[in-house]
């Protein structure tokens, strides 16, 4: 269990902060930053999303991800996706965790690498753009599920590369090394 909650290091009440800050910042992120498209929005929560997943580990960072996502979804007025987008972002933020483990084993490189993040958030993204390609579809039939995939896919890949940024600039930081040491693996 060690090494699959990356928090494993942390009290419980730190556990519990970074876990709730990072639900407030993908619920901030998707609420204050939305561009109206013609069927949802766009908006930067997934740049938090992974982010949780990748700095938070499997289980903290999924949590924090889906209770942040559905959150804004409640307080935006879409509380009709809140229980998908639940799903949908909490799984996000385990794959986004799972794959980029994975690549870095694949490649046997054990320190921050980028190929294993982009990798790994484009999965992330395409499982967020599929989920709701196929919730649409009850919602909206083909052509307004299609309407919306558009949108969820630059969604995604703006956020894929402004989290991937994020991450490699926290990385550098000198101030972020200590609460990063965890992640140096």
């Amino acid at each position: 269990m060690k090494q699959a909650c990356t928090l494993y290091a942390y009290s419980q009440s730190k556990k519990l902060a970074f876990t709730a800050l990072f639900s407030a910042l993908c619920c901030i992120g998707t609420v204050i930053i939305a561009i109206p498209l013609p069927n949802g929005y766009f908006t930067v929560g997934d740049v938090f999303v992974l982010l949780s997943g990748w700095l938070l580990g499997p289980c903290y960072g999924s949590i924090a991800a889906a209770v942040g996502s559905a959150l804004a979804d409640v307080v935006s007025g879409y509380a009709i996706y809140a229980p998908v987008t639940a799903l949908i972002k909490g799984g996000s933020a385990l794959i986004a965790y799972m794959l980029c483990r994975f690549f870095k084993i694949l490649i046997k490189k054990e320190r921050y690498d980028l190929f294993p993040r982009l990798f790994s958030a484009l999965f992330a993204e395409g499982f967020m753009a599929l989920g709701y390609l196929l919730f649409e579809t009850l919602l909206y039939g083909w052509g307004g599920a299609l309407l919306s995939l558009t949108g969820n896919l630059l969604q995604g890949g703006c956020c894929l590369g402004i989290a991937t940024a994020i991450f490699s600039a926290l990385y550098l930081s000198q101030t972020t090394k200590k609460f990063l040491s965890d992640f140096r693996k």
